[in-house]
């Protein structure tokens, strides 16, 4: 597990988890899986695209959840 991700759902943040958070979360992932901080020229358009697929991955996971005992539905 990629250490600075962190968790999006409530209770974990107290809010919704916005755009930029989730898409932070899957930039931080895809760095942590592929090992590159910033790819190579070559490399970048297969890097930003798995970082907008896991981004909306993120948020689809993130609308579908129910916490249980909270009463919030994203």
């Amino acid at each position: 597990m990629c250490r600075s991700i962190k968790t999006l759902r409530p209770p974990a943040l107290p809010e919704e988890a916005t755009e930029e958070e989730i898409r932070a979360a899957a930039l931080q992932y895809v760095r942590k899986v592929s090992g590159f901080r910033a790819p190579a020229v070559h490399n970048r358009e297969v890097f930003e695209r798995a970082v907008d697929v896991i981004a909306e991955a993120t948020a689809e996971l993130l609308d579908g959840l129910e916490i249980r005992g909270a009463g919030i539905r994203r």
